[in-house]
């Protein structure tokens, strides 16, 4: 063989080398979700690709094996062309070095480069090749699949390809910053994977803010809780409110034309208790078959901690529902001057996050408890409006109470002292 031809046919092993490099990098890369839309298009290159994908370890096999291959070609026909012009000590020395470089830059680097930026369009055009590949090299790929079986058992490998929770959200948020899918659509996602998570103790109405109607009400008086509290349902007690014993929907009682003689017992109809452990997902469908749109979270006492809604579980599934006549309430307010009004159901993380203040302590259980609560313990005792504590520079007065329950505090952060006196 002359030296042109030589050269030619090393250049031939160099794009091989490439092919094979591409296509692993391709294979191991792809996105499996969009070539499998692509398929149930119609797509038949997609399908295909897809169908090597799933012979994975084959495939694996076939593009080392050939790697390898015309690599080790690539270096023995190299080594013999520099030895023959260069001498056999400074030709084998050559060769190496050459063919090293040669087989980095365009057989390995770039061609692996270029089909991760495209990886579907590449396993496409590699397919048809891969395939015959594969067919011819299928007696080396047996022998390798029953040692990699032996291995297995020797080593007693146990393969989990579980996708976790955690990996899931991660390739959202990546799709997310690709542009595969916008902002709106990852949150959706994001609450959908946390939505498995929440209990009903995460989400419910506490006691102190439901709106109920004893059991022996009059016409009147539950016609006025209707009206003031804008709710469709109402939750009816007897005795106390640690003892709900139905629900009245507004459309039976004003269909009824009011109460009659059975009174709210023959229109009322029975609740759901749930424990307050019981994960929101199964909530909603036992609200689903009990055909009912409202559940009581009881304590262990069998006491009423609060009240959960289908809606409220939808809540946390796709973002606040507004109804016509609700009034909107921002739950964190800038009133100016670094000053700023704050719910008191919101996490202290949540707000130190919307203030950008970062304390000198980090105290991890702090961030997941509300602000009311975290206040409760500052004060270890019910505060009065307008009392304050101060925490690392940060004052927090109390600017709303309830019932002896916190509702609104203002934040502001402290000015730092000057060197050498006191903060002014």
């Amino acid at each position: 063989m002359d030296d042109l031809a030589t050269i030619i046919f090393m250049a031939v092993l160099v794009i091989f080398s490439a092919y094979f490099s591409a296509t692993e990098t391709a294979f191991s890369t792809l996105n499996r979700a969009r070539l499998k839309a692509d398929a149930d298009r119609g797509d038949k290159r997609a399908a295909d690709v897809l169908r090597l994908a799933g012979q994975y370890d084959k495939l694996l096999s076939t593009l080392l094996i050939g790697n390898n291959i015309v690599n080790i070609a690539l270096s023995s026909i190299g080594t013999v062309l520099f030895i023959r012009h260069l001498g056999e000590d400074a030709g084998a020395s050559v060769a190496t070095a050459v063919i090293t470089v040669v087989v980095l830059i365009f057989g390995e680097i770039s061609p692996k480069s270029i089909a991760k930026e495209a990886p579907e369009s590449f396993a496409r055009f590699s397919a048809p090749l891969l395939r015959v590949f594969m067919w011819i090299l299928t007696p080396l790929n047996f022998i390798f699949s029953m040692w990699k079986r032996l291995l297995s058992k020797l080593i007693r490998i146990k393969a989990d390809h579980r996708m976790t929770q955690e990996e899931l959200s991660v390739l959202v948020d990546e799709a997310g910053e690709e542009g595969g899918i916008d902002s709106d659509e990852v949150e959706l996602l994001r609450s959908a994977l946390e939505f498995t998570e929440l209990e009903a103790g995460d989400i419910l109405t506490p006691r102190v803010d439901l709106e109920a109607v004893p059991v022996d009400a009059t016409s009147e008086e539950v016609a006025a809780a209707f009206r003031s509290s804008r709710f469709s349902r109402l939750p009816v007690f007897e005795g106390s409110i640690d003892n709900i014993t139905g629900v009245v929907h507004q459309k039976d009682f004003y269909d009824s034309d009011g109460l009659g003689e059975g009174g709210l017992r023959a229109i009322m109809t029975t609740p759901v208790y749930v424990p307050p452990g019981t994960r929101i997902s199964s909530l909603l469908k036992t609200l689903q078959r009990a055909k009912a749109h409202m559940a009581v979270v009881t304590d262990e006492y069998g006491g009423t901690l609060g009240i959960v809604t289908v809606e409220d579980i939808l809540e946390e599934l796709v973002g606040e529902i507004w109804d016509e006549d609700d009034v909107v309430e921002e739950s964190f307010v800038p009133l100016g001057g670094g000053r700023f009004e704050v719910d008191a159901s919101l996490t202290v993380g949540e707000v130190f996050d919307k203030m950008d203040f970062e304390p000198e302590h980090e105290d991890e259980d702090l961030e997941y408890k509300l602000m009311g609560e975290w206040a409760y313990e500052q004060f270890d005792r019910i505060p009065r409006e307008r009392e304050s504590f101060e925490y690392e520079g940060l004052q927090v007065t109390v600017s709303e109470m309830h019932q002896n329950r916190i509702v609104k505090l203002v934040c502001r952060v402290l000015p730092e002292p000057e060197k050498g006196g006191e903060a002014k």
